[in-house]
């Protein structure tokens, strides 16, 4: 049972004896925070959810998203979590749940109903939760899992935008406040400040606004630029755990193959020590935020069960290295349509049956970042402009976020964002017609009972949980 709120105390995280806790599970990505490789749609959550409501219609898009909500995370989740061995849910929200833009700070009830269960859910069966601001008002960064559909993060440059998530976060301080299964605040996930000194200022901003309402729950900051650099930061606030993400490309298709060299090895503990300096440093504790490989699919690549042994290799790799210094960590992700979750909804089940087409389409014309394949027809079209703009321009490759390079740069603003809108309807139109039976069929295709677990990756994780 949970021993009252956590605190920090040093460089650990500590219950009301002081007995050193340490958080280690995943993330509910594609939930609360809807992502685009997660369930299959294109684009953006809003996106998205727009033409869903416009195929569906009010009340069928009211029953169908309520439904999924629910299947997609039940008491078999956290059951399942748990015998895992796992000890800590990230719960990534929009804060459109909460909020609407034309009505702003006018507080959505209706937004705490599945959020307030999974916490119980999770504490019920002895799991912290640490709830995540993953999307807030203006975009804190200029990628999909932000919910901004361009490439401008606003939050930095209208007071308003920061306003209100602080006011947002005030909201949500009064209601979990005296809740000792919630182990804090993720207030900003991934942040992209391009001058880097407004992400330590609105830190201190919403830790003085938080503490005013709670004093006590810990606060969890990722550090700039995707939770990856920590130019700007000089101060140390009391009782909060800085966050970096740890992701490697060589659990990627376009990085390199991991073949447990020395040298790769090598590689991972100097990524890790360089994202950890800061708080090494400052003798704080250290969260990995996220992290994880994705995985090949058996059904579309003859070399996935070699090419999977290897990503699970470099996660048990990368699992060590954390264990090594004792940290904290947060795998991304829990649950998906096949691609990186510990469990992943059937590939002969009503949902991937249905929008199936519609994924191959997806991954020939490199509509989603995440999973990124080679496919030699689209980089033959794209090829000769990044060449083009690399020579005219040779500078652009160096404009913010600086870990982009000039094809990330035009394979966001070009297909992510303007290719991939253009496909929302036609995803939203495979649900045409559908009664609100068939509709919770789909759904349904989400929950424990009808997901396929991934083995490998739940076998590693649980050998590390307890360490």
């Amino acid at each position: 049972m949970a021993s009252g709120i956590l605190k920090v105390k040093g460089n650990l995280v500590v219950d009301e004896n002081d007995e050193s806790v340490v958080l280690r599970g995943a993330a509910l990505g594609g939930w609360m925070n809807m992502e685009n490789f997660i369930t299959g749609f294109p684009g953006h959550e809003s996106q998205h959810r727009a033409a869903m409501l416009k195929v569906l219609g009010s009340q069928k898009y009211e029953f169908f998203f309520d439904k999924w909500l629910e299947y997609f995370f039940t008491d078999a989740d956290a059951k399942f979590f748990a015998e895992v061995g796992l000890n800590c849910l990230r719960l990534p929200f929009n804060y459109r749940h909460f909020e609407d833009d034309m009505n702003p700070r006018v507080l959505k009830e209706s937004g705490f109903k599945h959020l307030d269960r999974v916490v119980d859910l999770c504490a019920a069966h002895g799991i912290y939760t640490i709830l995540d601001m993953h999307a807030v008002p203006g975009g804190q960064n200029p990628d999909w899992h932000s919910d901004n559909p361009t490439s401008y993060a606003a939050f930095w440059d209208y007071k308003d935008h920061q306003d209100r998530t602080v006011w947002l976060w005030e909201q949500i301080a009064s209601r979990y406040k005296t809740n000792p299964w919630v182990a804090g605040y993720n207030p900003l996930n991934e942040p992209c400040d391009p001058q880097h000194v407004r992400l330590p200022a609105f830190y201190a901003r919403v830790e003085k606004a938080i503490r005013a309402i709670d004093p006590d729950h810990i606060l969890w900051l990722d550090g700039n630029t995707f939770a990856m650099e920590w130019k700007g930061f000089d101060t140390v606030l009391p009782n909060c755990v800085y966050a970096m993400h740890d992701y490697a490309s060589m659990g990627f298709p376009t990085g390199d193959r991991y073949q447990s060299t020395p040298e790769q090895k090598q590689h991972l503990e100097r990524s890790y020590l360089r994202k950890a300096e800061f708080m090494t440093k400052n003798g704080t504790p250290v969260w990995n935020g996220e992290f994880g490989p994705v995985y090949s699919n058996p059904a579309l690549d003859v070399d996935a069960a070699t090419i999977n042994q290897e990503r699970y290799n470099l996660l048990g790799e990368q699992l060590s290295i954390y264990d090594k210094y004792s940290i904290h960590w947060s795998i991304w992700l829990y649950k998906d349509i096949g691609l990186q979750g510990m469990i992943y909804t059937n590939p002969q089940g009503k949902w991937n049956k249905t929008i199936g087409p519609f994924l191959e389409k997806k991954r020939a014309i490199w509509i989603d970042k995440w999973g990124h394949q080679h496919v030699p027809e689209a980089e033959a079209a794209l090829k000769p402009l990044l060449d083009w703009i690399d020579r005219v321009s040779p500078t652009a490759k160096d404009t913010y976020p600086t870990s982009w390079n000039t094809e990330l740069h035009v394979t966001r603003n070009v297909l992510y964002t303007f290719l991939a809108a253009s496909f929302t309807d036609e995803f939203a139109a495979l649900f045409q017609g559908m009664e609100e039976k068939e509709l919770e069929e789909l759904a349904r295709s989400f929950h424990f009972d009808q997901c396929v677990q991934r083995e490998g990756l739940n076998h590693i994780l649980k050998e590390h949980s307890r360490q």
